[in-house]
């Protein structure tokens, strides 16, 4: 494992090491996927405070060595929010938790996704890796692979079920910032995928809109039952009037209605 480091080393904090190497990622995409996995786990954990989701921040697993740059990653076990300025990168030797989950998202340009970068995280411990290769056409787009023994198996299924993270992820076709596309989402242990904070806000809205919908159906029946109960009232009020008149009428001819 490469967390067993010397406490008594000097080792440097997130601080001292570079948090950019200045280089762009590939496209916009990596960023956006990376961050709607994010944006989705920051509402169904809300009340989680034990997680940390990163976006194409590196992770230093050696002071004598550049950062992995991943363009996602989720570890468990960690402080969610360390202090008000964030985190800069994520230290191995300060977090002392390896990632449980790396995603890659490979671009036109290829970057090691399927060779070094593979062996990187085995080596580094990462439970599970993750690929998203949207251009493929033929091979499966989405793989994921869990660590056994130092080496990945790749994970049937899809939705993939995580078992450690409770969590499982998988491609929909959804629409993102007024971007419709295939998107990674996360789903429940049923399969059920989880809503992205847009759809969420939209649902309740519309949840909203359909309580006021029925407050007006409602206030409209009351209405309509007052406005019958007045007719009535005044169908009864006509008919003691017209009783009353014919009572008149036969006691000035000398009848009695009162007889049998």
């Amino acid at each position: 494992m490469l967390l067993k480091y010397n406490p008594r080393a000097c080792l440097p904090s997130a601080e001292d090491l570079p948090d950019s190497d200045d280089t762009p990622v590939d496209n916009e995409l990596q960023n956006l996927i990376s961050g709607l996995l994010k944006a989705i786990l920051a509402l169904i954990w809300s009340e989680r405070m034990d997680w940390f989701f990163g976006v194409d921040m590196g992770i230093y697993y050696d002071s004598e060595e550049d950062a992995i740059v991943p363009d996602g990653f989720l570890s468990i076990g960690v402080p969610r929010i360390i202090d008000a300025d964030l985190r800069l990168s994520y230290v191995l030797w300060e977090e002392k938790e390896v990632p449980l989950l790396v995603l890659e998202v490979v671009s036109q340009t290829r970057r090691g996704e399927y060779s070094h970068k593979k062996q990187d995280y085995a080596q580094l411990g990462v439970l599970y890796y993750a690929i998203y290769n949207p251009l493929r056409k033929r091979k499966p787009r989405l793989e994921v692979y869990q660590l056994e023994a130092g080496e990945y198996r790749l994970l049937e299924g899809e939705p993939v079920w995580l078992a450690k993270i409770n969590l499982g992820i998988g491609r929909e076709l959804g629409t993102y910032q007024g971007i419709t596309r295939e998107w990674l989402y996360w789903y429940d242990e049923q399969g059920k995928r989880y809503l992205t904070p847009e759809e969420t806000i939209s649902a309740t809205q519309g949840q909203l809109q359909s309580a006021e919908n029925r407050a007006v159906v409602a206030e409209n029946r009351a209405v309509v039952a007052e406005n019958l109960a007045v007719v009535a009232e005044e169908q009864l009020e006509q008919e003691r009037q017209r009783t009353k008149r014919l009572e008149e009428l036969l006691r000035e001819a000398g009848i009695d209605s009162d007889e049998n």
